[in-house]
């Protein structure tokens, strides 16, 4: 799969291109960087996971906020990969990465494509949650973000969906020095 990546220097021009301000551009790099330390302790349990693919996934997750901060950020960001030809692999990326997935009633309901949005993979579980703990381009815990979707009145549903991620997220790596 890593073959068919671009590389981090042409992920990084993809944003710049697509309009990315600076400060989405930081935050993607913060949630790279803390997706592949994520995947690093993975591998060092044993669990397969695609490095590459979870850097350059993480790199271009917010690429639809180029043109829109909405939810809708996340199907834009497909679109956007997809008209690069880039990976199949790195669109499933983009489009799961939002909350802790949005089910097939939810997406209907704000007018996407039907499709999955709910992360599969384990590099599309870990950008995913890696994004949950940065907040602009720090990292905090994911109590915050939680607290922050309360307030936002965010559905319960969308709660416990990031709070599955969550659980599963720490069966798998424990308590990670890298966790916030």
């Amino acid at each position: 799969m890593s073959e068919k990546l671009p590389s981090r220097e042409q992920t990084i021009r993809y944003l710049r291109q697509s309009g990315c301000s600076r400060n989405i551009i930081k935050h993607c790099e913060k949630v790279a960087e803390l997706s592949v330390e994520i995947a690093e302790e993975c591998k060092e349990k044993g669990i397969n996971v695609d490095l590459k693919l979870v850097e350059i996934g993480a790199l271009l997750h917010d690429i639809g906020r180029s043109k829109t901060h909405s939810v809708h950020h996340a199907v834009v960001g497909a679109k956007i990969a997809k008209s690069l030809g880039l990976p199949e692999p790195v669109i499933s990326v983009i489009k799961r990465h939002v909350g802790g997935g949005i089910t097939a009633k939810e997406a209907k309901r704000l007018g996407w494509p039907k499709d999955i949005y709910v992360p599969q993979t384990m590099e599309e579980k870990i950008v995913s949650y890696a994004d949950k703990l940065i907040e602009g381009s720090r990292r905090v815990p994911i109590q915050r973000t939680i607290k922050k979707f309360r307030s936002e009145k965010l559905p319960h549903s969308s709660i416990t969906k990031l709070q599955k991620l969550h659980k599963e997220m720490l069966a798998l790596i424990g308590d990670c020095k890298c966790l916030p």
